[in-house]
């Protein structure tokens, strides 16, 4: 928990995806923390199979929006990315400076799918998928307060009173330790 006294909102922006034809686009916020600076970022890349290589060129602009920050910020990305393993092999992994959170630590089998239609039935889809379409990355600031993810769980699991589950996507849920 954070105490709100301790977080200075700075600003956000909006970055459109010019060649989307979803409408995405890439939020950002800057904020400090007892006095440390953040950028927390979140988007919804381009969804289907058939959309593959938009979604990447989305993925490849997350990226470099995160290393054109300057480095004495940590920045964190959340998101449903919609990504195949495969999408990000094709463009030879994450910058060494950026960490996937569900691999950094150690891949925990109880959260590996975020998409799972043979436990979701908001799609009613026939075939039965897992995937890992949600997504956390991040970097650590090169100094002061330093952020280390402790534990990465899904939320969402239990349907709705309208007997809906809240998204067709589990969420993703992480507790980091803030050192400042």
């Amino acid at each position: 928990m954070l105490k709100k006294s301790r977080v200075q909102f700075l600003r956000s922006e909006i970055t459109p995806f010019p060649t989307t034809a979803m409408m995405r686009n890439l939020l950002a916020v800057y904020a400090t923390i007892s006095g440390n600076e953040f950028c927390l970022m979140t988007s919804h890349l381009e969804s289907t199979k058939g959309h593959a290589e938009e979604r990447i060129n989305q993925l490849k602009q997350v990226l470099k929006k995160m290393q054109e920050i300057p480095e004495s910020t940590t920045v964190i990305f959340g998101g449903d990315t919609n990504l195949r393993d495969k999408e990000v092999t094709q463009i030879g992994g994450l910058p060494k400076d950026i960490m996937d959170i569900w691999e950094f630590l150690g891949k925990p089998k109880h959260c590996h799918y975020t998409w799972d239609t043979s436990q979701n039935t908001n799609l009613n889809i026939a075939a039965k998928c897992k995937l890992r379409f949600d997504r956390l990355f991040f970097r650590t600031a090169s100094s002061g307060g330093q952020i280390v993810p402790q534990s990465l769980d899904l939320i969402g699991l239990e349907k709705l009173d309208c007997g809906k589950f809240p998204s067709d996507h589990w969420g993703l849920l992480c507790n980091f330790d803030v050192v400042l």
